[in-house]
């Protein structure tokens, strides 16, 4: 059996899984191998799964699926996992960290030091404390936010048309109470027809004054113009994202909107959460030799 590492995973991965069959990380042998592991980058289609003829199983290292094309995949009897439970806390501490930085003008803050300039009275800083946060996705990562959030003394609300209640947080059945009610919202969805555009010049019309937003979901999921100008206008105090519509992103108008946060999908890129992914790839492999 040919595995192909086709993306960035831990170094010592492919030692651990050579009890498996031979793996190579050459993509110029993507007709031979009989496993695919992938991450974000690696875009599974129906071109590239015909030009993989013996390909019986695809692992996508991280959460959602979007860059598989599942219908033909299952067409074709590919098995596909991903590893969503690994990549919950790596996704949630940056969340909560660019919840932490935004209205702490901690980027401001550090580039005006380097620039040699005191900004101590213009830079007003609010808390987290006693604040409301609106998790749209009460799944893995956003119940590690909304946990953090709660230790900060927070109210947390949620939104999640298949999740009914939570330990953390309070249901909500209608988005525009939700976004009404946040200081903060943490959009922690995957990218679904209904998901698509779901941030948009409506929806933020239904946010609070003042808001912050933080995208740890999907680039997609919001209509970046939609967002730059709700933040032109002042309707949310700032933005911050991981993710973007590709990686990296091209001409987006989020680049010159002001308080704007960003960073080049990392999300998911931490020590630990590369082992863990490991872990599960391994189990997902010696499950599916086993079944052979």
């Amino acid at each position: 059996m040919l595995i192909l590492i086709s993306d960035a995973f831990d170094p010592g991965l492919p030692g651990k899984l050579q009890k498996y069959g031979e793996v190579t990380d050459d993509k110029g042998r993507l007709a031979d191998a009989e496993v695919v592991l992938v991450r974000s980058k690696t875009k599974v289609t129906r071109e590239y799964i015909d030009s993989a003829p013996h390909l019986k199983m695809v692992i996508r290292g991280g959460v959602g699926l979007d860059n598989v094309d599942l219908e033909y995949a299952k067409e074709k009897g590919i098995i596909v996992h991903n590893t969503a439970a690994a990549s919950s806390i790596a996704v949630g501490e940056l969340a909560f960290a660019m919840m932490i930085a935004m209205p702490n003008h901690l980027s401001r803050a550090d580039v005006s030091m380097h620039e040699g300039k005191w900004l101590k009275k213009e830079l007003k800083r609010t808390e987290l404390y006693g604040k409301t946060l609106g998790v749209l996705g009460m799944g893995r990562i956003g119940t590690e936010i909304g946990k953090r959030a709660k230790a900060f003394g927070m109210k947390v609300l949620a939104y999640d048309p298949f999740i009914k209640s939570s330990e953390i947080a309070e249901m909500k059945t209608d988005l525009k109470e939700l976004l009404g009610a946040s200081d903060y919202v943490s959009l922690n969805m995957p990218l679904t027809d209904d998901t698509r555009g779901m941030i948009n010049k409506d929806t933020l019309t239904l946010c609070k004054d003042g808001a912050y937003m933080i995208n740890t979901g999907r680039g997609k999921c919001v209509i970046e113009e939609d967002v730059a100008n709700a933040l032109k206008g002042g309707r949310l105090a700032g933005y911050a994202t991981d993710v973007w519509y590709s990686d990296p992103p091209e001409s987006s108008p989020l680049m010159d909107a002001p308080n704007v946060l960003m960073a080049p999908h990392i999300g998911a890129s931490t020590r630990e959460n590369l082992l863990r992914i490991g872990e599960i790839i391994d189990q997902l492999l010696g499950e599916y030799v086993r079944k052979q």
